[in-house]
């Protein structure tokens, strides 16, 4: 068991669908054309703020998806060279780009869509030079990408970027090891959910609801 085990707490009643946190990610993380980490879905349907219910009984709720940071992370298991791996310190899955086979058996694992993308070809950007923080590694073809849980930032004491600046407050951040953090205490004294709990991945995401 990992001393720390950093997870996210997000409020859905709070989020307003703006896409910053997805964008923040997107910028610090200098992610390639085409690449996203971190998508907002509307309940409701498959494209941009689509409500569910019948008009005039509509309601509109957002669920911000990226990678869950189990904490029996499937991909761990699936991944046959350890370039998926559980940080010791932190609990957050991260990845390792030069040990990377571009054999996609984490993507296939993981239960949850989308929260991993495959660089085909060299990464493309829309500007000629880099964005975001100075310590992020380099982007390579044929290699599996996620979240990092913006580990560059935490490990200066940061919060993640999409944390840091949400402008709702939707986004929550610490040790779930921890009972006296922010993230523990909203856990104790709101309802929440998880996805897919039936999987057994143990995800650190939860939703308030």
């Amino acid at each position: 068991m990992a001393e720390k085990r950093y997870g996210f707490v997000l409020s859905s009643k709070d989020c307003i669908g703006c896409q910053f946190c997805a964008t923040r990610c997107k910028v610090e993380n200098n992610l390639p054309n085409g690449i996203w980490w971190n998508r907002i879905l509307t309940e409701g349907g498959l494209h941009m703020d689509t409500p569910s219910g019948e008009y005039p009984r509509l309601k509109m709720s957002y669920f911000q998806v990226a990678c869950q940071h189990c904490d029996n992370p499937a991909c761990v298991k699936a991944c046959p060279v350890g370039a998926t791996y559980k940080d010791a310190e932190t609990g957050v899955v991260r990845q390792d780009y030069d040990r990377c086979l571009g054999c996609r058996m984490c993507l296939a694992a993981c239960p949850y869509t989308g929260v991993r993308s495959f660089n085909w070809e060299e990464p493309k950007y829309s500007v000629d030079f880099a964005v975001g923080d100075k310590d992020v590694p380099a982007h390579q073809k044929h290699v599996v990408e996620k979240c990092t849980m913006c580990w560059h930032r935490t490990a200066r004491g940061e919060q993640p970027a999409c944390v840091a600046d949400c402008p709702g407050r939707a986004r929550h951040w610490g040790d779930l090891n921890d009972p006296d953090s922010e993230v523990s205490q909203l856990l104790v004294n709101n309802a929440w959910i998880q996805l897919q709990p039936e999987k057994g991945t143990e995800p650190s995401v939860y939703y308030l609801v």
